[in-house]
């Protein structure tokens, strides 16, 4: 009996072990690049549109200065950004609108914070975020969305198995322009600025009172001198790591 309960004990032991390692799972954050053109170069930017407003600094600077941009919606954003949206649905050959979750939360499929934000902790909660985003898109009009972008830009390596089921291309980044739209105009400007031939830039659209959106058009304006290419992610070739896109 003394050998069956300590049997017993260990193999208790050893799940509750199983658990804590896969609660303690290194996330992804994954990386993005598009097909290099050579000459100028070119770049794909990428917007994260999370909640809150509209910055019109970045969004006229785009329009006036035909510069292409994917911008990851979420459903929260969609709602209150009824304006916006239709600036970017009257201009289809600058704007890509793809699925930033219905409510902004991280795509990790076990109980976890990201960056301060409680993550979706189960695979059914990830599922219900991605399908919920991708039918606020529906509901607002215009072409089905292809890609994904979770809140914070990070996920279990199971949830990003779980997206590329739905159909869903992951869309990671090699520069990261504002850090979270918490930097200040000049190094989100250099950061932007920074960027080479096949780079994926990621920054942000919604806090039209942050310093960050002034170094966004910086950045973009000083790529632009340099005879730098916009595209957005489905105008051309891509490479995702960690089983992102292909």
């Amino acid at each position: 009996m003394t050998g069956l309960l300590q049997r017993y004990l260990c193999a208790i032991a050893l799940s509750v072990a199983v658990v804590s390692v896969g609660s303690a799972a290194t996330l992804v954050e994954p990386t993005l690049h598009v097909k290099p053109q050579g000459g100028g170069g070119r770049v794909a930017l990428t917007l994260d549109a999370c909640g809150g407003k509209t910055d019109t600094r970045i969004l006229s600077a785009l329009v006036e200065n035909r510069i292409p941009a994917t911008i990851f919606v979420t459903g929260i954003w969609l709602k209150r950004n009824g304006a916006a949206v239709e600036i970017m649905r009257a201009h289809p050959d600058l704007f890509e609108l793809e699925n930033h979750g219905g409510r902004h939360i991280p795509a990790v499929d076990t109980p976890r914070k990201v960056y301060g934000i409680s993550s979706a902790g189960s695979p059914d909660a990830v599922l219900a975020e991605v399908e919920s985003g991708a039918a606020a898109l529906g509901r607002a009009g215009g072409p089905a969305p292809k890609w994904f972008r979770g809140a914070t830009a990070e996920y279990s390596p199971s949830a990003i198995a779980m997206i590329r089921k739905l159909g869903f291309k992951i869309a990671g980044f090699s520069i990261n322009g504002d850090s979270g739209s918490l930097l200040g105009a000049k190094e989100t400007a250099r950061r932007i600025a920074a960027a080479k031939d096949g780079d994926v830039i990621i920054a942000h659209i919604n806090q039209p009172t942050h310093a960050a959106g002034e170094g966004v058009v910086q950045g973009l304006l000083a790529l632009k001198q340099k005879g730098m290419t916009f595209v957005r992610l489905d105008d051309t070739e891509d490479v995702g790591n960690d089983g992102t896109t292909d």
